[in-house]
């Protein structure tokens, strides 16, 4: 298998610590891309046509894109390590769509500010994404800590990751304050080979 791959795209990142947690980085070759919404540059449009990554090339068969759709093929590939049956897959699977809607807002932030001009740019639009994020982040913090401290799952390392995108690109706003349950479990979560290996360089 072929992964098209970033090491600084937090989805991507996802898929690169579920491989490492399930046994599996030797079975996939990472292919580099870059691009942005307004250049997809080296992008995998012949095989995602959202020019997004992660897009994961298998032989004889269809690309996959997305990650929680790779996720969940290379969990499965590898016994259904990660995603718990039922009841608890509701959980693990909502935990890991709330963190992907972390990142989503997250990155508008960033392309607001790395993309637009600057007399462009509204501040209005960058506030209203860091309101969805930090009111997620306090739902997370009074509302998840049973799921948190539960054996690790896809919903664990999708969370890890939003939250180190945070870190990474929008450190200054300093999600952990007023935090500090949610900021322990990242602390001891962040820690985990996986997660170090998969650092996003500075």
């Amino acid at each position: 298998m072929r992964l098209y791959h970033s090491p600084t795209s937090p989805y991507v990142r996802k898929v690169m610590v579920l491989l490492l947690e399930t046994g599996q980085p030797d079975d996939v070759a990472l292919l580099p891309a870059a691009g942005t919404p307004v250049d997809p540059g080296s992008m995998p449009v012949a095989h995602n046509p959202l020019g997004k990554i992660p897009a994961l090339l298998r032989d004889g068969a269809p690309p996959l894109y997305d990650s929680r759709v790779i996720c969940r093929y290379l969990d499965d590939r590898a016994g259904g390590v990660l995603y718990p049956p039922a009841p608890r897959l509701w959980e693990t699977l909502t935990l890991e769509a709330t963190a992907d809607g972390i990142l989503d807002a997250a990155l508008l932030m960033v392309y607001e500010s790395r993309l637009r001009p600057e007399d462009m740019r509204l501040s209005d639009w960058t506030e209203g994404q860091w309101t969805k994020i930090a009111r997620t982040l306090d739902a997370l913090e009074s509302r998840w800590a049973g799921s948190l401290a539960g054996p690790l799952d896809m919903g664990q390392i999708a969370l890890g990751c939003a939250l180190g995108y945070l870190d990474f690109r929008l450190g200054p706003r300093n999600w952990r304050a007023g935090r500090p349950h949610l900021a322990e479990w990242f602390r001891v979560f962040a820690d985990r080979p996986a997660m170090r290996a998969t650092h996003p360089p500075a």
